[in-house]
């Protein structure tokens, strides 16, 4: 049976109306949402972007019941509502897939779709009814997952699926995404979308959340655009411009998307010759002094793998990493930070911070032992550290005092990089630099990335966004399974020759 056959066999296709009038959420000292108005229409994708603190998650709080406002209205098929309690957004059909999925690991998937709404036989678990139905729904969705499979043993893709259909089970009639990718490959990425094609064409509303552009342009019919808590305004899709969205989303022009160097050095840097090990074999490079070096392949290339080496978090069989000609093969992080080596993390929540530590607590660990007498840390050269760094990142928080945790992404990951910049490093490697951060914030990272390349630093930059990677890569190294498959010239780096690179056939 076809998707659409499913569809219209269940009598599918009614998405909700809903309309917000003047939504105010008010903290202590903060107005997190600002007199927000929309309207979703049944059978729509409407994107809903901002920068982080624009008000994005305390309006899916708010349309999920989650969070009471301080005061305007919701709106839902005409009847209007003052607040929605987590019951009552259930009962009108308003699901929201989150980041963090809400599964038991270690519960079927059949389990995981009726969790809280079990199907029983008597006193026991109808587990054959559940089955059946949570087979339904992923045929609806044009995947095949076992109902019987543990949700511990199915890929990030498959579990996202799962969440859906738990929605789906529940007859959600308004589906909101909060940054639906950004777990996935690509490959996961490209199933997801057209999953969301399937439920668009049933009828169901969809709020789509996304720093990610191109999906925006991809998938929605309309964008709502929030800006510090307040509503800046709705646009069609289709009859805009990229670079007018960004323009409402940060209040000004951001100029280029990739900020241009004119003074790439040539001298060479860092030498990496042989090295072997971590799931990579014989990989060999010069990065140079004052250049950004791209490193390029799928999921599996062995790119993050490759840094762990570098940086001494993954001890080599064998090759030699020198700097400057002198030896800097480093057999632990704290040898290589010594040897002037750092790394900007990919996951920075559980590799690069301590969230319940301040900012001044953060940016000092590295040097703890410069800062301290007799065992115990001066605060007084903690905060004075914190608050060159703050000034010179541009971090945006009361205080060095504040708890990292309640920052921004972009934010976070500024504190990140201060926290190396503080150890005067001359090789940074940065994986995956903007995973997770708003555009704006985004166009910060670039403009900090290419001052420090201009003072001399040499950058090894690990990527996903194939547009990211283009726009600031001097030069791009190609992996694939461990191996290395090319390195291309900066006039030579196109989409299309890195992924001939990164994709061809089996190597010897």
């Amino acid at each position: 049976m076809s998707l659409q056959d499913v569809s219209t066999a269940t009598g599918r296709g009614a998405g909700l109306s809903l309309q917000v009038d003047r939504l105010v959420k008010e903290y202590p000292g903060v107005r997190a949402l600002d007199g927000v108005s929309l309207d979703l229409r049944p059978g729509e994708v409407h994107a809903i972007i901002g920068e982080n603190g624009a008000g994005k998650s305390t309006l899916i709080k708010t349309l999920s019941g989650a969070i009471a406002p301080t005061s305007g209205t919701i709106t839902v098929d005409g009847v209007v509502h003052e607040r929605l309690t987590p019951q009552l957004a259930r009962e009108l059909g308003i699901a929201v897939i989150y980041q963090e999925f809400t599964l038991f690991p270690n519960l079927s998937a059949s389990e995981n779709v009726f969790l809280g709404e079990f199907i029983m036989k008597g006193p026991v678990l109808d587990r054959k009814t559940m089955a059946a139905r949570s087979r339904s729904l992923f045929e609806r969705l044009g995947v095949s997952i076992a109902p019987n499979a543990l949700v511990e043993t199915l890929t990030t893709g498959y579990q996202q699926i799962v969440e859906i259909a738990k929605a789906l089970s529940k007859e959600a009639k308004l589906l909101i995404m909060d940054e639906p990718s950004a777990p996935l490959t690509a490959s996961e990425v490209d199933a997801m979308f057209a999953i969301v094609d399937v439920l668009k064409r049933e009828g169901m509303t969809i709020v789509y959340i996304s720093h990610r552009m191109e999906e925006v342009f991809r998938l929605s019919d309309r964008v709502t655009v929030l800006r510090d808590g307040q509503y800046v305004g709705t646009v069609d899709t289709p009859a805009t411009a990229k670079r007018e969205l960004i323009s409402m989303m940060v209040g000004r022009e951001l100029g280029e998307d990739y900020p241009t160097r004119t003074n790439v050095l040539t001298e060479p840097s860092l030498t990496v010759t042989g090295l072997t090990g971590n799931g990579v074999r014989d990989i060999s490079f010069v990065a140079r002094k004052g250049e950004i070096l791209g490193f390029a392949g799928l999921i599996g290339a062995g790119r993050t793998e490759l840094m762990e080496l570098v940086f001494g978090a993954k001890r080599p069989e064998s090759g030699t990493v020198d700097l400057h000609g002198n030896s800097v093969l480093s057999l632990n992080p704290i040898a290589a930070i010594r040897n002037g080596i750092a790394l900007v993390p990919e996951d920075r929540k559980r590799h690069g911070l301590i969230l319940e530590f301040s900012i001044e607590q953060n940016i000092s660990l590295p040097r703890l032992p410069a800062m301290s007498r007799a065992g115990v840390i001066s605060t007084a050269a903690e905060r004075e550290l914190s608050d060159r760094y703050m000034r010179e990142l541009r971090i945006k928080a009361p205080s060095g005092a504040e708890i990292v945790g309640n920052l921004s992404g972009g934010n976070q990951q500024k504190v990140v990089l201060a926290k190396w910049l503080a150890t005067s490093p001359e090789v940074l490697i940065f994986d995956e630099p903007t995973r997770g951060i708003d555009i704006g914030a985004r166009h910060e990272i670039y403009l900090i990335m290419n001052r420090l390349a201009e003072e001399g630093k040499t950058i090894l930059m690990i990527s996903s966004d194939m547009e990211e990677l283009i726009g600031m890569s001097d030069r791009v190294v190609v992996l694939q399974e461990g191996l290395q498959r090319g390195l291309l010239e900066s006039e030579d780096i196109t989409q299309e020759a890195i992924l001939t690179l990164a994709s061809e056939g089996d190597l010897a």
